[in-house]
This record gives structure tokens, C-alpha cells and sequence, in this order.
């Protein structure tokens, strides 16, 4: 098939790189004139692991491995564990914190040159019962067999197909970065997610000496952003235990960026016709389970073996769409919840197994269950 694709992000280079193996022509189209260079580490588990590994891509030598996360109160008590030594025993694929811009390079390692055409945005689509025809803001058309809208959060594909107005805004905003901090921490395996009355920080280690950390607050689209983020991140978050005022004396302003929450209620059609979505586009999520871009992978692989079928293309779209409907509406009710700023009494913490990671990606995989049977 002659497949087009609008977005060149994690879905969009992954999609390709999943469909050209397979022997279809794909042509990328971005907005941005150039690769997007922004965001900053990424939690991969197991199912988006064993994707990459199915689309021949390695995570060797890069990022940091994931072994456990504890769940600490913001005076060091202990609330939770999770074994993740056992979910990568369980499914044999590591869990681990990668630099966005390191997988964006790896899943575009061999990809033909001239793939994605830059800048040039989505305007419009049109179709009929053989093909579809792309219009872009530069006025120029590009017809195919098949649409896949990864064009992610701000989705023009996914306005087409479902109007203005899908996505919300959430009750929290993200403070981030992936930076050198050369505490005891970073040189480790462990992942400590902390919460307290005034928000949460995440801290993973991305290996050669950075850290991925992060701060959750409350926040709404109307909030005035502070004039001096850290200076207020200290404030607010400074006297809570160690580590999280080493990470906040070592922290620079230049490497802070923000996000706000959004979400979208997944829908169990999520195309038409000869034109689908995935990633974000489709299910918009807060990132308080860190699954966003193992979900997009878990879209990639279905849709490729949903494709693989052959037949009427429509029908297939639609198979995939509902294949997916069950994991991934399940992973974005839970992740709105924001269960990572859940402030969950140690004594109730002490009840959840440690395995209970292994158990969640079980039921958020459809790659993982596949595996499985």
C-alpha cells in the first residue's frame, strides 16, 4: 500500500519504520520545519520495549535501567515498592528512563533518507472507497491508500474526525528536565516517586550521569506561570527529605520546561474510512503512569498486524481500533486518577505486592499478552 502519515514524533517514525519493514511505501509529513528537539526523558516498561525490539531497535547502552520504584511519603517514609527485576524476568524485556531525543535517533537509524517532508502541516483529508487525498497548508495534495494521524495532542487529524473541543485539561502541570545531578541517586538502578501535601517529584536516573526528575503541582490553563520556576519549586518543595533538596540545589533554570495535563475520553472508533490515529492523536493521557509513548508503540504494533491480514481496508482499521479500545482506554482512565500523586498511607502502601507492575502491564499490553499466550 501507499500509506501516509502526518506526524514524525515516536508514533509517527515508529509507525513507519513498522510499515516499510513490512513492504508498504510510506511518505512522512511534519509541521515543524525541522525533527522536534524538545521534551526530556522518556519511562519505557517492558511493553514498549518489546515493541522496539520487534521494529529491530536497541536501547543497549543508553538511558538508565529501572529495577524498582519506591513510592516515599515527603518525609522519607516508605509507601509502596514495585519489582521490576520481576516484570523484566516476567516478560524478558528491561524497564528503563530514555532521553526522548535518544529514541527518536534510534527509531530513525536506517530509515530512508528523505522520509519525512518538513515543513509542512496538515490541512485537510479527503476519501472515497480506493484512496485518500491529503491537503496541506502550502496547498500541495498527497494521495495514498491509507491516513495515520500521529500528529499527537494537538492532533489536525484527529479535529478533522472528531471536532474541536476532545481534549481537557487536567487538575496537574509538570515541572521536568534531564539533567547532570551528581547525587547518590543518579548512579543507581531505583526510581523514587514522592508525594506530599504540596505536590510530587519523580526522580529516575537516565544514565551517564543525568537524571530525569520531575514536579508535579496543581495547576489550570489560567494560572500565571512564576517568573522564576526553581525559586519556586525550592520554596515550595525544598524542605521535603533527601534527596529532593539536592536534586533542587543542583537543578538550573535552563534545563526546567513545563506541561500541563490533558486528556481526552478514548473512543472506541477512533477513525474513518481509510484514515486512522495513534498516539496521543487518539488517547491524549496525563503522563502519571508513564505509558504515553509505550502506548503509542502498543498502537504501532497492533496496527501492523492488523494490516498483515489484508482484506478490506476499512475493516481492518476498525479491528485495530477496537483491539486497542480495552488496554488503552483502561491505561487513560488511570493515568487522569493521577495515582502518581496518590498520597497512599504506608501502612496501606505495606498491602500492594511488589509485583504488582508486573500485573498492571499485563493488563495495559497487548503486545505483553500476546506474548504471554
Amino acid at each position: 500500500m501507499d500509506i501516509l502519515v502526518v506526524g514524525a514524533g515516536v508514533g509517527g517514525l515508529a509507525v513507519a519504520r513498522h510499515l516499510l519493514a513490512a513492504g508498504h511505501r510510506v511518505r512522512v509529513f511534519e509541521r515543524a520545519a525541522a525533527r522536534r528537539t524538545g521534551g526530556a526523558g522518556l519511562t519505557m516498561f517492558s511493553n514498549g520495549v518489546a515493541v522496539l525490539n520487534d521494529l529491530g531497535v536497541s536501547l543497549d547502552g543508553v538511558g538508565g535501567r529501572i529495577d524498582r520504584i519506591d513510592a516515599l511519603t515527603s518525609g522519607g517514609r516508605l509507601r509502596t515498592t514495585m519489582d521490576l527485576v520481576h516484570t523484566a524476568a516476567r516478560f524478558g524485556f528491561e524497564n528503563k528512563s530514555v532521553s526522548r531525543n535518544i529514541l527518536l535517533d534510534r527509531l530513525a537509524e536506517g530509515l530512508p533518507e528523505g522520509l519525512v517532508r518538513y515543513g509542512t502541516g496538515f490541512r485537510s483529508v479527503t476519501q472515497d472507497d480506493e484512496k485518500v487525498t491529503v491537503t496541506f497548508d502550502d496547498g500541495t495534495t498527497a494521495t495514498g491508500d491509507l491516513l495515520i494521524g500521529a500528529d499527537g495532542h494537538h492532533s489536525a487529524v484527529r479535529r478533522q474526525l472528531w471536532g474541536e473541543e476532545v481534549v481537557r485539561t487536567a487538575t496537574f502541570g509538570t515541572w521536568q528536565a534531564l539533567s547532570p545531578i551528581d547525587i547518590d541517586l543518579t548512579h543507581t538502578n531505583l526510581h523514587l516517586m514522592i508525594t506530599g501535601k504540596e505536590g510530587a517529584c519523580g526522580l529516575i536516573p537516565g544514565g551517564d550521569g543525568l537524571l530525569q526528575w520531575w514536579f508535579d503541582v496543581r495547576w489550570s490553563p489560567s494560572d500565571p506561570r512564576p517568573a522564576e520556576p526553581l525559586a519556586e519549586l525550592r520554596r515550595r518543595f525544598g524542605h521535603w527529605a533527601s534527596p529532593v533538596p539536592e536534586v533542587l540545589a543542583a537543578a538550573r533554570e535552563e534545563d526546567l520546561g513545563f506541561f500541563g495535563h490533558h486528556w481526552n475520553r478514548v473512543r472506541t472508533v477512533w477513525g474513518q474510512g481509510r484514515v486512522t490515529l495513534i498516539g496521543d492523536a487518539a488517547h491524549t493521557m496525563p503522563p502519571t503512569l508513564g505509558q504515553g509513548a509505550n502506548q503509542t508503540l502498543e498502537d504501532v504494533w497492533v496496527l501492523g498486524r492488523e494490516l498483515a491480514k489484508g482484506g478490506d481496508l476499512p475493516v481492518r482499521l476498525r479491528a485495530y481500533e477496537r483491539a486497542r479500545y480495552p488496554k488503552v482506554s483502561l491505561v487513560s482512565r488511570l493515568a487522569r486518577r493521577s495515582p502518581a500523586n496518590w498520597r497512599i498511607p504506608p501502612t496501606v502502601g505495606r498491602l500492594f505486592p511488589e509485583t504488582s507492575q508486573t500485573t498492571m502491564l499485563t493488563r495495559f499490553s497487548n503486545r505483553l499478552t500476546a506474548l504471554a499466550g
